[in-house]
């Protein structure tokens, strides 16, 4: 079975990880966000921010753990799939750093195609920081900008999710993803 695979992205703070667990509440199969893991592995190793310190050797660990997500979603006999951020994200990301990147990392965006993305913007009433989530709120509209011309470049048509409940934004998504 060719499983749908589709992307959650947005920038720090949208609501991603909440519509995430609502659709593993709903049985459907979610792939997590795993920066978090890599900075909470780094903070074991002595970096508190290894995405500021060392951004390529973060993204490069990062790119890796996110094409080890996309093939195990072959094992799946299920139509959708849905991912908590996706390959074109870590581009996204170094871009906001204005950091250089080898071209493996566009070839990887262009190899591991999904089939439908959905953006949430920045939402400034949801928005909060934590241990792991170093940007503000102005740095998140920042980064959902490059999200926006990231994907936008690897030619994906992207479907903007509405500011609304948990339930409803998720509801919005299971809707759109039966036309």
């Amino acid at each position: 079975m060719n499983s749908k695979k589709i992307v959650i992205t947005g920038g720090p703070g949208t609501g991603k990880t909440s519509i995430i667990s609502e659709l593993k509440r709903k049985s459907y199969v979610c792939f997590d966000e795993i920066s978090r893991q890599i900075i909470l592995k780094a903070r074991e190793e002595g970096d508190e921010q290894l995405f500021l310190t060392q951004p390529l050797l973060f993204s490069e660990r990062l790119l890796e753990r996110r094409i080890v997500q996309y093939n195990a979603a072959s094992k799946y006999e299920t139509p959708i799939l849905f991912f908590d951020r996706g390959i074109p994200d870590v581009v996204a990301y170094m871009d906001y750093a204005a950091e250089d990147y080898p071209p493996s990392f566009d070839e990887a965006c262009n190899e591991y195609r999904y089939d439908k993305v959905f953006v949430l913007a920045p939402w400034e009433q949801i928005f909060v920081s934590d241990n792991e989530r170093y940007e503000n709120f102005e740095q998140a509209e920042e980064i959902h900008q490059h999200l926006l011309n990231t994907y936008k470049k690897f030619g994906y048509d992207l479907l903007d999710v509405p500011f609304d409940s948990v339930e409803n934004r998720t509801q919005f998504i299971l809707n759109a993803l039966k036309d």
